[in-house]
């Protein structure tokens, strides 16, 4: 059985097929493809409130293909998640409904909140430990989402406006970077020893740039130190000298400087980066729908 993850995020659209593994009174799931095609919708959505038609069309043709794909694969269930970028654009529901006629898929435009919890479903701090308290960051092109756990209850969760689209185009306000953190302040004092947990396709690089093995994590001066490696390097050199793609060369520079803000705030000494995003935890939350039905 295998079910398809579909993520159309403010710098690249991602669908995930997974492979639904049964095992006795527990289903995990093993990726068979993940397939990225960095549209960069936010630089419409963030600055037109408007995705142009150029962009519409290469979205509509990559949803026609993931569908194909899809038929290919034999996928028995599916969810198809837009985020910041649709959220903002004006012509976001005519675009998904665009989608619905090409490709026959349904797409949903997921709120800020709705997509903390999907993110945060992927259950990362499984893996390490669940007893301790964690908070989750994930950075995108158009928002951030931040779920903090403390002994395995979610205590709160929020999104922002703040992405690293929205910072390269100029779009982020002072006040945004104030409340969130203001949120992060309020909701973790008397919570000590706090680590967090990063997804995104970001912090995944920042990782592999990192050198660190074993699934160790992150270190916030370390973090810290590889901004300003990265800064030393003009934006072409971060892609011909340190091998960056073009739509990761830039937006890595904003990423570190949202990371390292919440970090901070939140007096977050390291960082672990399990590999997992948004598609991951769309498809945990096929899994616990279609599981919690039969069992």
């Amino acid at each position: 059985m295998r079910y398809a993850a579909i993520d159309i995020g403010s710098n690249a659209v991602r669908m995930l097929i997974a492979e639904i593994v049964e095992n006795h009174h527990s289903v995990s799931f093993k990726k068979v493809t993940l397939i990225r095609v960095p549209l960069r919708l936010g630089d419409d959505a963030f600055l037109h409130q408007h995705i142009s038609e150029k962009k519409a069309t290469d979205l509509i043709k990559s949803m026609q293909a993931f569908s194909n794909l899809m038929d290919v694969y034999k996928v028995s269930d599916y969810m198809a998640c837009a985020t910041s970028a649709m959220r903002e654009a004006k012509n976001g529901p005519e675009v998904v409904k665009q989608i619905k006629e090409a490709s026959n898929l349904d797409l949903e435009i997921v709120h800020g909140e709705k997509e903390a919890k999907i993110i945060s479903a992927s259950h990362a701090e499984e893996e390490i430990d669940r007893s301790k308290n964690y908070l989750y960051i994930d950075v995108g092109g158009g928002s951030t989402e931040l779920s903090l756990f403390a002994a395995g209850e979610l205590i709160a969760s929020r999104s922002f406006n703040l992405g690293t689209i929205r910072i390269l185009d100029n779009q982020d306000k002072e006040e945004t970077w104030e409340e969130m953190k203001e949120f992060i302040r309020k909701n973790t004092r008397g919570i000590k020893d706090i680590s967090g947990i990063g997804t995104g396709g970001n912090i995944n690089k920042l990782y592999r740039l990192s050198d660190l093995k074993d699934k160790s994590p992150l270190p916030f001066n370390k973090l810290k130190s590889l901004y300003s490696y990265l800064c030393s390097f003009s934006l072409k050199d971060r892609i011909n000298v340190l091998g960056l793609n073009h739509d990761r060369a830039d937006v890595i520079i904003p990423a570190c400087e949202i990371y390292i803000t919440v970090m901070k705030t939140a007096g977050i000494k390291n960082i672990y980066v399990p590999s997992v995003g948004m598609v991951d935890g769309i498809i945990q939350t096929l899994i616990e729908k279609n599981f919690r039905k039969t069992h």
